[in-house]
């Protein structure tokens, strides 16, 4: 803790990330306007997004909605898709590396193989073939992430299990009569805590970004549910005469990427004691 608050990035990269958090989480009495409503008014006479002014503070899109409220909204969606993927790929990736950095054998060459055979397939590609199999929601796309983002997890999670298997405390444990479970989970999973934690912070900046290219791609959160994505997706043909409907989301979705990043980068300093004191 006193890494992170020693750190003035750190700390302006937690402030973005809880703002983001407290307007996606408040976006119902935050938002001015309900993201699906068209205006009137949201249009020039000759049918072109708005800017941003002061009844719209983001301007409008295409159809005459307020940019704001989408915005908001849609930082639900990426942080529900981020946090839920993010979380069901750090859990089959720490049973599959756990199990397999243990038990070793049959069992640990069959599963480090098959993930082995997982990151052989660059995951863009494979999220945008499972993607195009299912029809697209918020859930399927968490799914889909998940099913292509546990393997890193995984190896990691290998590699410090057959290191810890081999420590003493494990074999005095072992020695004793502890079954393989009560090993795996009272042993040597709080030790797997610290790398789990950091991986699990770094990973939801990759899941924020690969939701958002499918969802670009136009395989990911379908309208009219809001996502970054989307919103970039939906607009695009006004780059050029109204670049605020790409730029604002667009920079929403690389400053909360580089916010984890930089917010897992220092929990790994802080929670690994063979870096602390070191500088970048």
């Amino acid at each position: 803790m006193r890494t992170l608050l020693a750190d003035r990035l750190a700390i302006l990269a937690l402030c973005f990330i809880a703002t983001i958090v407290a307007g996606a989480a408040g976006a119902h009495w935050f938002a001015p306007f309900p993201p699906e409503e068209t205006f009137f008014d949201g249009l020039t006479l000759e049918g072109a997004p708005l800017p941003p002014g002061e009844k719209y503070w983001f301007g409008t899109d295409l159809l005459g909605r307020d940019l704001f409220s989408r915005v908001l909204f849609g930082a639900q969606t990426s942080l529900v898709i981020g946090l839920v993927a993010n979380g069901v790929s750090l859990l089959i990736g720490t049973l599959v590396g756990i199990v397999a950095g243990y038990v070793r054998g049959w069992v640990g060459t069959v599963l480090m193989r098959f993930t082995d055979l997982m990151m052989a397939f660059p995951a863009l590609l494979l999220a945008i073939a499972l993607a195009a199999l299912f029809t697209p929601s918020l859930w399927i796309v968490a799914m889909v992430i998940a099913m292509v983002n546990w393997v890193q997890v995984a190896r990691v999670v290998y590699s410090l299990t057959v290191t810890l298997s081999e420590r003493e405390f494990v074999e005095a444990v072992r020695s004793l009569g502890a079954t393989r479970t009560r090993i795996l989970f009272r042993h040597v999973l709080p030790h797997l805590l610290p790398a789990i934690i950091v991986y699990g912070t770094l990973g939801i900046a990759t899941t924020v970004l690969l939701e958002a290219t499918l969802s670009f791609l136009g395989i990911g959160v379908q309208p009219p549910t809001p996502s970054w994505g989307n919103i970039i997706f939906e607009n695009q043909s006004y780059f050029s005469t109204a670049p605020w409907l790409v730029f604002i989301p667009g920079a929403a979705i690389v400053l909360l990427a580089v916010s984890f990043n930089i917010l897992g980068d220092t929990m790994r300093v802080a929670l690994d004691p063979t870096l602390r004191g070191r500088t970048s």
